[in-house]
């Protein structure tokens, strides 16, 4: 891990080509929230391709249409949610049909970290 950043609604892990947020139990995530990660993006990724990891181990709301604006952040390939909550997996297929990109779901960090070596194996051929 490069560094993290502990919020007032979670924790932002930067590593080398992937971003790890892990948010608080109880909150909405909304469009102010996105604001925050363009900022990450802009001081950490700046024309690097990058993965965005939700590690989804707490219970939060979020509102889908923040992934309009979260796809058009041109570095970022892939999105992946991590969690093994049958709950969170209804809810990451209706997030999915807002989001343009490589957007995928797994129960285990291990099996998005892989996906994401392979996705980013890809954007550099």
């Amino acid at each position: 891990m490069i560094t993290s950043y502990k919020l007032d609604f979670g924790l932002i892990e930067i590593y080398d080509d992937y971003i790890k947020v892990t948010m608080n139990e109880g909150i909405t995530v909304s469009p102010e929230h996105n604001d925050v990660l363009l900022e990450m993006v802009r001081k950490h990724y700046k024309n690097k391709a990058f993965l965005y990891i939700t590690h989804r181990v707490n219970s939060y709301a979020v509102n889908p249409t923040i992934y309009l604006e979260t796809a058009k952040i041109q570095n970022l390939v892939g999105f992946a949610v991590v969690s093994n909550d049958p709950r969170q997996k209804i809810q990451t297929k209706l997030e999915k049909a807002f989001f343009k990109k490589e957007f995928r779901q797994f129960d285990t960090m291990t099996s998005a970290l892989q996906w994401k070596d392979e996705i980013l194996k890809h954007v550099m051929d």
